[in-house]
């Protein structure tokens, strides 16, 4: 930093039209991550209102070797959004980029700035007669720059896909002060390399996404939902395979719940109950969704369902008769993280396999938790459609705090490596940010580790996209 810090936050503000804070009052909402893991300092927080603006932070903290933290709603799992202790760093919010730029409903488009709220830009595509079908528990507050620069997943992806695939162009502010204006709103473009691509999952380590133009789908008109239980998760995976045949591909969620999980929301979570009679070890639930209004999807589940029922696959079923069963189902499984937190500490690992894999890497990690957590309690949840888990471990009751949280980096290192015999991912959907920036180090291959530094050089040669983030070491 060359230039006085007084000078430089009066050069900062006149930027940003002086919505700079500056007091630590001030700053305070936006130090912390979501999961209270990191608690940073800043230099300030700069709020700008237009791309524009954006562009000319980044020259002037580019020009001054200052680093840069973009953030949008700060729901992230991985401290992604979050700058370090040095008090150095520049904290950008993107929440006053928040304007819906343009709607196309013919070309199935949509224009939304980055810092528009996931739940808006849903609305406005279902006050188009479109669906976007993005959907998180954070929806309410995580923002759509966010979930562009993590490649969001969420419980749609079986049908839609990652955020990656819901993108059809880009405008990003580039460390240098250029502006990326590439908001097509095509669906077939081969004029060379798909550069937006790199800014995808990035988490702001190559530039700061400021708008997207995003694709929409026909309005969702029915829907049937059911909860089910399942013999275990093996024949979970049989039992979407023969959904996903039986229902000419309408199966938009599936996803795998253990019996702790229905007990811890249960006990912690007002108005969730047991949706089945009598407990069991696994259960699924199952969403088909149409754009036709008169497909007649309950029979389709029916008939899937019942022929499950009399082989043993499942053990038993209930099928949503209107939106409040269909709501309630959601609720249990949107709010196992929350009871989770409220039940006590736990260790996250978001991790997937592939499909086929997920019943026997349940069963080898789940004993090597049985033989070696003896103070924890496996949840292993999420996205089975995918082959998403999120293969948590909560603090047993009665045990000791601080010492099962210190165990935290040993058991992931035992759970990393057996994801990776499996051939599969240590960062589903949450990203890597600072949490894992080790993890990806030691199972990233080599080459594939050595294009990223490539890249980020190439793009950021100064280094001050989101310092220590994803990547580190640079310049």
């Amino acid at each position: 930093m060359s230039a006085p810090p007084a000078r430089l936050l009066e050069r900062i503000a006149s930027i940003v039209g002086g919505r700079l804070l500056t007091s630590a009052a001030q700053q305070q909402p936006f130090l912390t991550d979501h999961r209270a893991l990191y608690h940073g300092r800043a230099l300030a927080v700069a709020q700008p209102e237009s791309a524009e603006q954006v562009a000319q932070l980044l020259a002037l903290c580019n020009a001054e070797r200052i680093g840069v933290v973009p953030q949008g709603g700060n729901t992230g799992y991985c401290g992604g959004a979050t700058p370090d202790e040095s008090g150095a760093q520049l904290l950008i919010s993107l929440a006053r980029l928040k304007r819906i730029r343009a709607v196309d409903p013919l070309n199935d488009s949509l224009i939304a700035e980055a810092g528009c709220v996931l739940a808006d830009v849903q609305r406005a595509a279902d006050e188009a007669q479109r669906f976007f079908p993005l959907s998180l528990g954070s929806q309410g507050s995580c923002q759509i720059g966010g979930n562009l620069s993590t490649n969001a997943g969420g419980v749609h992806v079986l049908r839609y896909g990652m955020m990656r695939e819901l993108v059809l162009g880009l405008e990003v502010a580039l460390p240098d002060g250029r502006l990326l204006s590439s908001l097509s709103r095509l669906r077939k473009d081969n004029t060379g390399y798909d550069i937006k691509s790199l800014f995808l999952g990035a988490e702001g380590t190559l530039g700061i996404i400021t708008a997207a133009s995003l694709k929409l789908f026909p309005r969702i008109r029915a829907t049937a939902s059911a909860f089910a239980a399942v013999r275990d998760p093996e024949a979970a995976v049989e039992l979407l395979a023969r959904l996903r045949e039986n229902s000419a591909e309408r199966v938009s969620s599936f996803e795998l719940i253990p019996r702790l999980a229905v007990e811890l929301t249960s006990r912690h979570i007002p108005g969730v109950r047991d949706p089945l009679d009598s407990p069991h070890r696994w259960y699924v639930l199952i969403e088909l969704t149409s754009a036709r209004a008169r497909d007649p999807l309950d029979e389709m589940l029916s008939e899937c369902l019942e022929p499950a029922l009399s082989e043993g696959l499942l053990e038993d079923a209930v099928i949503a008769r209107n939106a409040r069963d269909r709501a309630d189902f959601w609720k249990l499984r949107e709010t196992i993280p929350e009871a989770q937190r409220r039940d006590g500490a736990s260790l996250k690992h978001d991790i997937s396999v592939p499909v086929a894999a997920i019943a026997s890497f349940i069963e080898r990690a789940g004993q090597w938790v049985a033989d070696n957590v003896p103070d924890g309690r496996l949840v292993a949840y999420g996205h089975a459609g995918d082959g998403n888990l999120h293969f948590n471990i909560n603090q047993a009751p009665g045990a000791d705090r601080a010492a099962f949280l210190a165990r935290g980096e040993t058991i992931q290192r035992a759970i990393h490596d057996l994801v990776r015999q499996f051939d599969g991912s240590i960062s589903a959907e949450h990203g890597i940010g600072r949490l894992k920036v080790g993890e990806l180090e030691r199972y990233a291959p080599p080459v594939e580790l050595e294009l990223m530094h490539t890249v980020k050089r190439a793009l950021d040669p100064n280094g001050i996209m989101n310092p220590g983030k994803v990547l580190r070491g640079h310049p």
